[in-house]
């Protein structure tokens, strides 16, 4: 098959999104990846085992494509074979807290001279040096620590993390970035590398409207809701309708013009009060109750479909079960459905990453816990079936 990572092989020990994510990327991009977890699972399965489940449709999404197995790296022989499959490797990557590895005696400088071409990614919320290091990091805990908390929320309410996981997925994806750099100077070099991201890092320039408005008015960013962090244009909102939200940005003059004539306002179009962005700005109460008062007596899909026709970008607030089953995403073929041995049936994402004039990986479940410990163990290492019954006995796997 022709995919850029075909013939690449991923030690893979993410966990929960960040690593996770950033594997599945691999995987879709051809690679061999293996997801290796403890014997009892990584914390997110673990966490579904514990209520008597066995996955989840995170772990079905994030592990897609990949080989499943177990193993035990608290045991000398299961340390034994992370070597073994090291040599064999072109990737490690973990988001594992700092030093983990290490402390198990199987870090970068154990597993370098094993392997000199092996490329070892690791993922952290403030990186692997630096006073800050030992910091426990969590999506949760680094979206305050970078400052989102501090600008999302209603300007007179508490601090509130943004909905999605964001700082895990930009994480991986910065992972993967990451793999692929060091992949490129490999060829180069024959020379594999130790590659890091840390979380708090990887998410401070999604703040620059922030930055800029504390350089231009030397005040801390205040909270805005849903209008824009530096409180420069207008309208920027989420409207009211009948029905329920849209949001409407008018990103230039055209498009504020466009608008009023879509409102039947354009009596407004040389109001001083709205005549540019600076003015819409400055008069924002007054800019955003002239769109509430079109957008309250309309639905959301006669909103979008009149700033369509004029090309105003706006769009309808939707819930996740409408995105699930987005036509559009279906049939670009980024949303599949396929049948989950586990969860039946389900819609997990495909790989955002579109290289046109190489094939597309068609997906696949994501693994049970510990499913492919003979394909990967008796196969790929070649120890066979006695091989693998002895690493159960040891407690390797």
């Amino acid at each position: 098959m022709t995919t850029p990572l075909a013939g690449i092989t991923v030690l893979d020990f993410g966990q929960i999104y960040q690593g996770p994510y950033a594997t599945m990327l691999m995987a879709k991009a051809g690679a061999d990846v293996i997801k290796i977890e403890p014997p009892g699972g990584e914390p997110l399965r673990r966490r579904v085992i514990a209520t008597g489940g066995e996955t989840t449709l995170p772990i079905a999404m994030l592990n897609a494509n990949k080989r499943g197995v177990t193993l035990n790296l608290k045991s000398e022989a299961g340390k034994d074979l992370l070597k073994q499959m090291v040599a064999k490797a072109d990737v490690l990557l973990e988001n594992f807290a700092p030093g983990t590895l290490d402390g198990l005696g199987v870090g970068y400088d154990v597993l370098r001279p094993i392997n000199p071409s092996l490329i070892y990614a690791t993922g952290t919320g403030f990186g692997i040096s630096g006073p800050d290091r030992d910091n426990l990091a969590m999506d949760f805990t680094i979206q305050a620590a970078s400052g989102i908390m501090s600008i999302t929320g209603d300007p007179d309410g508490p601090p509130m993390k943004a909905g999605p996981a964001l700082v895990d997925f930009l994480g991986g994806i910065h992972l993967y970035a990451a793999v692929l750099s060091a992949l490129l100077q490999r060829q180069a070099t024959g020379l594999g590398q130790l590659v890091e991201v840390a979380m708090q890092e990887a998410v401070y320039p999604t703040l620059a409207t922030s930055y800029d408005y504390h350089l231009r008015t030397g005040k801390v960013p205040p909270r805005t809701g849903n209008r824009p962090a530096g409180l420069g244009s207008a309208p920027y909102n989420a409207f009211r309708t009948r029905d329920g939200w849209v949001a409407i940005y008018t990103v230039t003059d055209a498009h504020w013009q466009a608008l009023l004539r879509v409102m039947g306002r354009a009596d407004l179009a040389d109001d001083p009060r709205f005549a540019s962005h600076a003015a819409r700005a400055r008069n924002m109460d007054a800019t955003e109750a002239l769109v509430t008062a079109w957008t309250v007596g309309l639905d959301n899909a006669d909103v979008v479909a009149a700033a369509k026709r004029n090309r105003i970008p706006a769009a309808a607030v939707r819930n996740p079960v409408e995105v699930m089953n987005d036509p559009h995403m279906h049939e670009r073929g980024m949303l599949r459905r396929i049948e989950h041995p586990a969860l039946g049936s389900i819609i997990v994402p495909d790989s955002p990453l579109r290289l046109h004039g190489s094939e597309r990986v068609e997906p696949l479940p994501s693994p049970s816990l510990g499913q492919h410990n003979m394909a990967v163990y008796g196969e790929w290492l070649g120890l066979g079936t006695d091989g693998v019954a002895r690493l159960q006995q040891a407690g390797a796997i």
